[in-house]
């Protein structure tokens, strides 16, 4: 899979976004990605050939193998990876759509006008307000639904998040329980466990800026509701004159 064409889209989003989404998106990327792409496909690369059972009977250890191994971990965090990425194309197509109007808006002016005014529409950031607040936090939304997900699929598929040295099937076609042998299940464990750790970190990650987005707008709300009691234009005149009042005391007691 071509993860550069999918870190190419969010960074697109990553501009827009918050800080903390900054965080996630390098989260996502040095502590997932590139460590599933670098570390986890070697590990996991023998697994099925490795699975060693104590018989001959034909067909019995790939019966056992896809008795405790119905999906690979490999591919399940690529299907999870995935899932919790789309969300942010939902903001990508949104941040799209508004530039894309502010285009039609700018091309009725004069001709540098209209061409400066296009430079800075593609490098202007979007601020999440509006429309684009409640897309960008039904994506943060749904890429925690997805995370609490497939932590749920992962602990019950597998039977909890510890990789077994010996598993026992009595699946048919095996003439009884046999033992099967998983190849390094220490260190299958123990990437396990790091990969379920960075996912809880990014669901964290995701109820911060949530939270963050949501006190953020209601501060923005309250201000526009009550503002404040002097204007800044009336204040700035009134700080002025106090000062231009100091100046003419300071210079009759100097005479």
């Amino acid at each position: 899979m071509n993860w550069g064409s999918l870190y190419a889209v969010l960074g697109g989003v990553n501009k827009h976004s918050t800080s903390i989404g900054k965080v996630w998106l390098s989260v996502l990327f040095i502590f997932r990605i590139m460590i599933l792409v670098v570390a986890a496909e070697s590990v996991w690369g023998d697994e099925q050939s490795d699975f060693v059972c104590n018989t001959l009977q034909p067909g019995c250890k790939n019966v056992c193998y896809d008795h405790y191994f119905p999906v690979s971990h490999i591919r399940l965090w690529c299907l999870q990876l995935i899932f919790v990425s789309t969300p942010a194309l939902l903001v990508a197509m949104h941040v799209a759509y508004k530039k894309h109007e502010e285009k039609k808006v700018v091309l009725h002016l004069d001709g540098d006008l209209a061409e400066k005014s296009l430079q800075q529409i593609k490098v202007q950031k979007m601020h999440i307000e509006g429309a684009l607040w409640w897309t960008y936090t039904t994506s943060i939304f749904f890429r925690m639904l997805f995370e609490a997900a497939f932590m749920y699929i992962f602990y019950y598929i597998y039977d909890g998040f510890q990789m077994a040295r010996l598993v026992k099937c009595d699946a048919w076609p095996c003439p009884n329980t046999v033992d099967c042998f998983i190849s390094r299940p220490t260190e299958k464990t123990i990437f396990t466990i790091f990969m379920i750790a960075v996912s809880v970190i990014c669901t964290l990650l995701n109820v911060a800026e949530l939270c963050y987005l949501i006190i953020k707008a209601c501060l923005r709300r309250g201000k526009r509701k009550f503002p404040s009691k002097y204007p800044t234009s009336l204040t700035s005149k009134g700080k002025e004159h106090q000062q231009n009042q100091m100046n003419e005391f300071l210079s009759s007691s100097a005479s």
